[in-house]
């Protein structure tokens, strides 16, 4: 990911902050915080769940009473049946970036989706429409014989790759017989990012596993004591695609099957509880690996405590 340096003179660059992490790490809270001490902000929806109108509750979307008159942008701005692609959203988040900016606030962009925020920063790799032919035969293949294929056509992509990983090796192999190019030609000319253009203030939110995990049961178990049912009921009512981005976040699945009779209340807490802690440890293993090495990093646990905004944020004009 692309990071900008602070500017000086009269060419600077605008400031964009940026708040990302695992789930249930206190993002939504620290990016108001942070609004609030700058004076004049707007927080920018940065997870692919909570661009979703039909997620409030399973997103774990902040209320109007969280957001403490803060502006918020693109949280609940798909429906449903619209899946919200990567491109979508970083299209969508560069548009309100221009406006917070031409309107002289500061764009805090908030939220755990890796791939939305490499795609806004970074661009995103113009790889032209795959075959039809060509998806079907790959995704048709065992991922065994699908890494063999790729070790031999795109050996670089395939070192890269845990053998076992089926989505991103079939996307490796369908783009290299598709194309005619690896994936990594592709990558190389990606286009579109703003990461060159802003001045990036970045914080990673870290947390141990038992405190993060804890989060997430306690989380889990609030949604559905407090609308997760009548939120799955109404999207089961629309009567949508299985495999729609919407359909299959985390908690639609797990409370549908209580509903229907096929679990428990508490077996859809337990499973629920466990599907998020997967996730987040995604999340944590996905922002330590990847943003570059001189993001600054956080440990969420500490931002319970009364830690000033200035010391996150120390090279950010604030109020």
């Amino acid at each position: 990911m692309s990071t900008a340096n602070s500017p000086t003179g009269p060419g600077a660059k605008p400031a964009v902050a940026l708040i990302a992490g695992p789930t249930a790490s206190g993002k939504s809270d620290l990016a108001v915080r942070l609004a609030l001490a700058h004076g004049n902000a707007v927080v920018v929806n940065a997870d692919s769940a909570q661009v979703y109108a039909d997620l409030q509750v399973l997103s774990a979307r902040p209320t109007e009473e969280e957001m403490r008159g803060v502006p918020h942008r693109l949280f609940g701005a798909w429906d449903g049946p619209a899946a919200c692609s990567a491109a979508d959203w970083a299209t969508a988040a560069r548009e309100e970036i221009a406006a917070a900016h031409a309107a002289g606030r500061l764009p805090i962009l908030v939220g755990g989706t890796g791939l939305y925020l490499r795609t806004l920063l970074d661009g995103i790799a113009p790889v032209p429409p795959i075959d039809p032919e060509v998806r079907a035969a790959v995704r048709g293949m065992p991922v065994a014989e699908a890494y063999a294929a790729l070790q031999a056509e795109d050996p670089a992509r395939a070192a890269a790759l845990a053998p076992a990983d089926t989505t991103r090796v079939a996307r490796a192999l369908e783009v290299v017989r598709s194309t005619g190019r690896p994936l990594a030609h592709w990558q190389a000319a990606r286009e579109g990012g703003i990461g060159d253009r802003v001045e990036l203030h970045p914080l990673i939110l870290t947390a141990s596993r038992e405190w993060l995990g804890e989060r997430c049961d306690r989380r889990f178990a609030a949604m559905l004591d407090h609308g997760a049912a009548a939120e799955v009921e109404a999207l089961l009512a629309r009567r949508l695609d299985p495999a729609l981005p919407v359909m299959r976040a985390i908690g639609v699945r797990e409370v549908a099957d209580w509903l229907s009779g096929r679990s428990s209340k508490d077996e859809a807490l337990a499973a629920g509880q466990l599907a998020t802690r997967q996730y987040a440890k995604r999340q944590a293993t996905w922002f330590r690996n990847q943003p570059p090495s001189e993001w600054p990093r956080a440990h969420a646990e500490d931002l319970l405590q009364a830690r000033s905004i200035e010391t996150l944020f120390p090279n950010l004009r604030l109020t």
